[in-house]
């Protein structure tokens, strides 16, 4: 069912950033300060923008509630086609979401860094959108090569030996990941001779027997370039160097990253890979329940072992995208939906950590001996007036610090507890939630004849309360060496940009909390749309051109 008044809204969250990043990039590096406007007023539209569509299709009681539309107006499987229901309004919300909170912590100061920061973060902004709407394989394929070629210059964004060394890393493994993306594309489309997802999985049971081989290779293909964008393991050693490496405003970003890849698994795994696919039902669920328990538990060691704080946050993604992969391996609508409101609320509490990280290593920057000339270099410069070439902005700290925030140490001690809280699964914020819901659910399905692998299942359940134990412990000794151990270092002077996006996004990580009964409900009802598929397919399949008018008509 379509939902009315919505199809043509549908183009927007990829032509809204597409046409600003156009014009911000034909600005140059003039007028800053309106670059800086013109790209947040985008990225309010985008957010409010994607707040309305989620309102739009959470509002219909019926499961069926999806908007299709073509854009170039051809007939399917032929044309492109864009495909709301309430799992892409999601995402769609927290990639806007993230965008913003980047863009103000990065008003104060990363934003000159480079005349192309803004264009960027659009271009990435409408490669995210595209990738969360598109229903065709091909085109998912270009928006990610356009949301993976924004992220290699955001993870560069700044310069020094470090960012590039780890950006390198990050690029090299993104490459091969889309090359075998490509291949796997090729392959599925030789096998089933379309690239519509929809038109794909309506024809996979008519795939004969001897091709059935090559049908499980191409989506294996896929499966392994989805993955290596997921963080799954062994395939992740290049996050926690990349992120802890990054600008602040990139690493926000990069937290919706992960979670493209494990979007595109659940998508096509539930789509072409049912319980009721026959010979292929839930091919590769195996894999996904153990891969992601075995990620899961290295990004949990990886907490403990962690000294920079940069890196606890990047092994903390891959814990969150273990789990993630672990719980939607189950096929089970009820364990699926309250896994959304966990990967809901770990991306909203990652975003807010990489911003906070910043904050604090600044604090104790101030009570260090002068860095040395090796140090500088891995320094962002400062921007906003001529400077010698050996000059940085950690070292000029008139351009680094506006008026200072009363108690600035309370306010990211504070910050940092409810990111853990959010990020360990800790009452009584949003990951709690979701860990809970996960719990119940998994508790639910005990001896149920529905539950593909009731064994696993335990295995799940323990892993929750574990990893939950250790990222407590990981952050609990972060924060007493950070916050507890202060003896007399000096507390840094924070702009009030840079912590409002964080106080927004730990806010929303408390309105997920208080609203937990809400989101849940929202969430179940996309769980049941992906588990089931034919709802997808009818609404793809069914969609069809406007036809034009007739001679006469206007």
């Amino acid at each position: 069912m379509n939902v009315p008044g919505t199809a043509h809204l549908l183009v927007l969250p990829v032509l809204l950033p597409l046409l600003t990043a156009a014009v911000l990039i034909a600005m140059g590096d003039r007028w800053r300060r309106f670059k800086a406007l013109l790209n947040l007023l985008s990225v309010a539209a985008s957010l409010a923008l994607a707040v309305l569509l989620a309102m739009r299709v959470g509002a219909a009681a019926v499961p069926d509630a999806f908007v299709a539309y073509l854009p170039g107006n051809w007939p399917v499987p032929f044309g492109i086609v864009l495909v709301l229901d309430r799992l892409s309004a999601l995402m769609l919300v927290l990639a806007a979401a993230a965008a913003l909170a980047a863009l103000l912590f990065s008003l104060a100061r990363w934003h000159r860094a480079s005349v192309n920061f803004h264009p960027l973060l659009q271009l990435q902004l409408m490669g995210l959108n595209g990738a969360f709407l598109t229903a065709d394989l091909f085109n998912l394929f270009v928006f990610f090569e356009v949301l993976l070629a924004a992220s290699y210059g955001l993870v560069l964004h700044g310069g020094g030996t470090n960012r590039v060394r780890a950006g390198l890393h990050y690029i090299a493994v993104n490459l091969l990941a889309s090359l075998l993306f490509l291949v796997g594309v090729a392959v599925l489309y030789g096998v089933t001779g379309t690239l519509n997802m929809a038109d794909m999985a309506n024809k996979l049971p008519q795939v004969p027997l001897g091709d059935r081989g090559l049908l499980h290779a191409g989506a294996a293909l896929l499966g392994v370039a989805f993955l290596a964008k997921a963080a799954l393991w062994p395939l992740n050693f290049w996050l926690p160097s990349a992120y802890a490496a990054a600008s602040a405003p990139a690493a926000a970003m990069f937290a919706v990253l992960t979670k493209v890849g494990i979007y595109a698994v659940l998508r096509l795994w539930t789509l072409c890979f049912p319980a009721t696919a026959g010979d292929s039902a839930l091919y590769g669920g195996v894999a996904l329940l153990w891969g992601g328990l075995f990620t899961a538990a290295f990004g949990a060691i990886g907490m403990l072992s962690s000294q920079q704080l940069g890196r606890l946050g990047g092994y903390s993604v891959i814990t969150t995208s273990g789990i993630l992969l672990a719980a939607m391996s189950l096929d089970l609508p009820e364990v699926t939906g309250a896994a959304l409101l966990y990967l809901a609320s770990s991306t909203l509490g990652a975003a807010a950590l990489f911003l906070l990280v910043e904050l604090v290593e600044r604090g104790r920057q101030l009570e260090v001996e002068p860095p040395s000339a090796d140090e500088r270099e891995d320094r962002l410069p400062s921007f906003a007036e001529p400077a010698p070439a050996d000059a940085n902005l950690d070292d000029q700290q008139v351009a680094l610090v506006g008026r200072a925030i009363p108690a600035s140490m309370a306010f990211l001690g504070v910050g940092f507890l409810l990111c853990t809280l959010v990020l360990a699964g800790l009452p009584p914020l949003s990951g709690f939630v979701g860990k809970v819901a996960m719990i119940d659910a998994l508790l639910d399905a005990r001896g149920s004849v529905a539950a593909p692998f009731p064994a696993q299942g335990w295995h799940l359940f323990a892993l929750l309360i574990a990893s939950g134990l250790l990222a407590a412990v990981a952050f609990t000794r972060a924060f007493i060496a950070h916050f507890w151990a202060l003896q007399d270092r000096a507390a840094p002077r924070l702009r009030v940009i840079e912590g409002l996006p964080i106080a927004l996004l730990l806010a929303a990580c408390l309105a997920l909390a208080f609203a937990g009964d809400r989101a849940l409900g929202y969430l179940r009802g996309a769980a049941e749309q992906l588990h089931s598929p034919d709802l997808y397919i009818r609404a793809v399949l069914g969609s069809q051109p406007v036809p034009p008018p007739r001679g006469g008509e206007r």
